[in-house]
C-alpha cells in the first residue's frame, strides 16, 4: 500500500461542527484513505513538501453539465439564442445535446466527456454530481478512466421533446418515462459501484415542467428502495412556475413535488430562482437542498443568490452548472452575487462557501468520509497554491480563496489517494489530446443547421 505524505501551511479543519483552519500540518494518506493529520513529517513513500498551499478536503461540485453547456459555450453569451428573451435551455441546451446523442459516434462522445471531466479536474472537483441524457453514457466511462469520483445522473423524462418556438414559448410532447426508467436501471446495474465504488448514481427526473405525477413518484420510489440520491431542475424560469400552476391546480414548482412526496432530505434542487419565500419556507420544512449556480444565470442578467436560500435555512451547496467549470470562481461569484442581491457584505461568508463545496456537500448525499480532511476519510484533496502575487499578502486563507482565487491556482487534485493533477496539470493523459479531440467533437454539432438556427440573434 503506497502512503503519501502533504504538508500544508493550511489545512481545513473542523471545530465545533463548522470549518476551521489549522496551521503547518502533514496529511498522511494510505491508499485511499487519510491515515492521520499530524504536526510532525511522518514517514511515506510520496512527500509533498510545499510551504505556502492550503489542503482542502476535495471540492464536490454537484451540478454540472459537461455536454449540454460545452454545446452552448462562446455562442449564448450577450443574449443569443434567448428566442422571445427566454432561457436557453428548450432552444440550445436541451435540443442540441439530444441531437449530439445520436449524431456523434461513440468515439466522439466520449472525447466530449473527456474534455469536460479534464477541465472538472482542473476546476478543484474531486466529486462531481452529472446530469445528462441518458444517450450519453459514456460520461460514465470517461470518469471511470480519468480518476474522478462521479455521480452520473441519466436524465429520465416524460416529455423528451420539449422544444421551444420563435417566440420562445415550450411546446411538450411525448410519453417516455416508462422506457427512461428502464433504461436508468440498466445503467444501475451496470455502473453502481465500479472503480472501487467511485461510480455512482443518482436519479434524474429532468425537471419539473418535463416529468409528470406518475413518473416522479415512480422515479422517488425506485432511487429510495436503492438508496441513491434524487436530483432535479426545480423553479428555474418564470415560465415553469406558470406552467406547472397551470398543469396542477395553481401548485408552484415546489408544492408540485412536496404533492408528490420528492420535497424531503433525499432531494437536491437545482437553481430555484423563481421560488417565492413561501415556497423557500416549505423547502426549509422539508429539508431539501438547493444547488445554486451563479454565474450561468448572471450572464442572462438575473440574480441567484446563495444568500437568498441559505437565509431561508437551506441546506444550499454551490455548483458550476457546466457553464464555466471553475469551481473557486464559482464561489467568487456566489459571494458577490449574493452580496449585490443583499445589500449587504455580510452575506455568504467565506468559510459557509467553501463548507457549501466540502462538508455540507457531503452531508446531502450522506457521505460522512468525504468533505473533510480527517483519518478513516477517503483521500480525496484538493490542494490550492496561495504564493502566487495575486494572494499576496496573505492574512485569512479562506477569505483569500473565496475573494481572490481561481482555477490557476488548483496545484494538486488527489481522488482515493491518487495525484490527478501536480502543478495545475493533469497526470493521467495528454491534456492537448484531450481537448483538441473534444472540441472537434463540438464543432461537428455547431457545423449543423438546427445548430445554426439555435444560435441566431433573438
Amino acid at each position: 500500500m503506497t502512503t503519501v505524505a502533504l504538508f500544508g501551511s493550511w489545512i481545513l479543519t473542523r471545530r465545533d461542527g463548522k470549518p476551521a483552519v489549522a496551521r503547518d500540518r502533514w496529511v498522511l494518506v494510505e491508499g485511499d484513505r487519510i491515515a492521520a493529520i499530524t504536526p510532525d513529517r511522518p514517514a511515506a513513500d510520496v512527500t509533498y513538501d510545499r510551504p505556502g498551499r492550503l489542503v482542502l478536503p476535495g471540492l464536490m461540485n454537484l451540478h454540472n453539465h459537461c455536454f449540454s453547456e460545452a454545446i452552448a459555450r462562446s455562442h449564448t453569451e450577450d443574449g443569443r439564442g434567448r428566442k422571445g428573451g427566454k432561457s436557453i435551455v428548450y432552444t440550445v441546451l436541451l435540443p442540441l445535446s439530444k441531437t449530439a446523442s445520436t449524431v456523434l459516434s461513440p468515439q466522439e462522445r466520449l472525447a466530449v466527456a473527456r474534455l469536460g471531466i479534464l477541465q472538472l479536474l482542473k476546476g478543484g472537483a474531486t466529486t462531481v454530481m452529472e446530469p445528462f441524457r441518458n444517450g450519453l453514457p459514456e460520461m460514465f466511462e470517461a470518469a471511470e478512466e480519468m480518476g474522478l469520483r462521479f455521480y452520473g445522473a441519466p436524465y429520465l423524462f416524460s416529455t423528451a421533446d420539449a422544444k421551444a418556438g420563435p417566440d420562445g414559448r415550450v411546446s411538450y410532447a411525448g410519453d417516455d418515462g416508462a422506457a427512461d426508467l428502464a433504461v436508468w436501471n440498466a445503467l444501475h446495474a451496470r455502473w453502481e459501484g465500479r472503480a472501487e465504488g467511485r461510480i455512482r448514481l443518482a436519479m434524474s427526473p429532468h425537471a419539473t415542467d418535463t416529468c409528470g405525477p406518475d413518473l416522479l413518484r415512480a422515479c422517488a420510489a425506485r432511487a429510495r428502495e436503492l438508496g441513491v440520491p434524487i436530483t432535479t431542475h426545480l423553479a428555474q424560469s418564470d415560465d415553469e412556475v406558470a406552467t406547472i400552476r397551470a398543469r396542477h391546480g395553481g401548485r408552484s414548482p415546489a408544492e408540485y413535488l412536496d404533492w408528490l412526496g420528492l420535497l424531503a432530505p433525499d432531494l437536491l434542487a437545482a437553481h430555484c430562482i423563481a421560488s417565492s419565500d413561501d415556497d423557500l419556507r416549505l423547502m426549509a420544512a422539508r429539508g431539501a437542498t438547493v444547488l445554486n449556480c451563479p454565474r450561468v444565470f448572471a450572464r442572462a442578467g438575473r440574480t441567484a443568490a446563495f444568500s437568498r436560500f441559505a437565509g431561508h435555512g437551506i441546506r444550499t451547496l454551490v455548483g458550476t452548472d457546466g457553464y464555466n467549470m471553475d469551481l473557486l470562481g464559482e464561489l467568487n461569484a456566489a459571494s458577490l452575487i449574493s452580496k449585490i442581491d443583499a445589500g449587504r457584505a455580510e452575506v455568504a461568508e467565506s468559510a459557509a462557501l467553501v463548507d457549501a463545496v466540502t462538508g455540507e456537500a457531503a452531508a446531502a448525499i450522506g457521505r460522512p468520509d468525504l468533505g473533510v480532511l480527517a483519518p478513516g476519510a477517503k483521500a480525496d484533496l484538493t490542494v490550492v497554491e496561495m504564493t502566487h502575487p495575486h494572494l499576496q499578502p496573505l492574512h485569512d486563507p479562506l477569505r483569500a480563496l473565496i475573494a481572490l482565487a481561481n482555477r490557476a491556482n488548483i496545484a494538486q487534485v488527489v481522488v482515493d489517494g491518487r495525484v490527478l493533477v501536480e502543478d495545475g496539470r493533469y497526470l493521467a493523459g495528454d491534456e492537448a489530446a484531450i481537448t483538441r479531440e473534444g472540441a472537434a467533437a463540438i464543432e461537428r454539432i455547431w457545423d449543423l443547421p438546427e445548430a445554426r438556427a439555435a444560435f441566431e440573434e433573438a
